[in-house]
């Protein structure tokens, strides 16, 4: 288990690295300059764009400034913000806080309205929930996230003025999003679920269980639950990856002050700082969520032995 965790965590190091050079390179090679484009329409004198250049460490190749970048992520600094002259760790922290409450609502969701789904549509094979069930999810499906959260907002805000329009980072402005996020997840979450469990269900130790004359509660919880909640766990694992990197079209649209928004308003002004930063976050959670879902495997299933 150690060894496992060390290789892992050497992997998570490389990618983050890696994700960063390319993210790097990219911007290095797109047209403009972010520094002269700071000033917006008016112009800048040359001398001054110069000296922030300069400042900013713009005026070096790109593995100097690579090089630069690494160093300094080494020692927990992302750099300076274009705009707000703060360093992007003050200005991504609060941000990071409201996705991952944003995030963490979202996967509530997921867990309890996709699970129970699935659940009942796979012990009910067949009836009414089934069908219900199925149809439900597939309608969901169909529908891009921000379809779901306009539909969300004309009804719930503003024909019913139920919630919010826009989101100030109260409770009740964090409903609507959590469910626009939620709710295409939730329907993946339960048609997987209704498809493991009913694998399951026909498997020889479940045949046996219940000959043996098991409670059909013991089986279903101890059997039939256990081994079928391992693909969801992964499933869920990196849609919470995602959605801790930032949810742009979401954040965007209820004006909720997270990680993708800040991305979207980043990238519109050219702020590379802040856009390598939320990549930064993004990856770096994502890995570690990945490497947390592979040792639940061994709680969840002792079969399984990671090495």
């Amino acid at each position: 288990m150690g060894k496992y965790v060390i290789r892992r965590i050497g992997q998570m190091v490389i990618v983050l690295f890696g994700a960063t050079l390319i993210l790097f390179a990219c911007l290095f090679v797109l047209p403009g300059d972010p520094v002269g484009s700071l000033g917006g329409d008016k112009a800048r004198d040359p001398a001054v764009v110069e000296q922030l250049r300069e400042r900013y460490g713009l005026d070096k190749p790109l593995a100097v400034q690579y090089g630069n970048y690494v160093t300094n992520l080494v020692k927990g600094d992302l750099g300076e913000d274009y705009t707000q002259r703060r360093q992007v760790t003050e200005v991504l922290g609060p941000k990071l806080g409201n996705t991952a409450k944003l995030a963490v609502a979202a996967i509530i969701i997921d867990v309890v309205l996709g699970v129970l789904a699935g659940l009942v549509a796979a012990l009910f094979r067949y009836s009414f929930w089934d069908v219900l069930v199925t149809l439900l999810t597939t309608l969901a499906i169909g529908f891009p996230s921000f379809v779901i959260g306009m539909i969300l907002q004309s009804q719930f805000a503003v024909n019913l003025g139920w919630f919010p329009l826009i989101s100030d980072g109260s409770f009740n402005s964090m409903i609507m999003p959590a469910f626009t996020l939620a709710i295409i997840d939730a329907a993946l979450v339960a048609r997987l679920m209704r498809g493991t469990m009913l694998e399951v269900l026909r498997a020889d130790y479940v045949k046996t269980a219940i000959a043996k004359g098991l409670p059909r509660r013991t089986v279903l919880l101890k059997h039939v639950m256990r081994n079928s909640i391992i693909p969801v766990v992964t499933y869920i694992g990196i849609s919470f990856g995602g959605l801790l990197g930032g949810a742009l079209i979401t954040e965007a649209i209820f004006n909720w002050d997270g990680m993708g928004y800040a991305l979207v308003t980043a990238i519109q002004q050219g702020n590379n700082p802040i856009i390598v930063g939320v990549v930064t976050y993004g990856v770096a959670v994502f890995v570690l969520l990945n490497l947390l879902v592979d040792l639940l495997y061994a709680v969840l299933d002792p079969r399984i032995r990671l090495s």
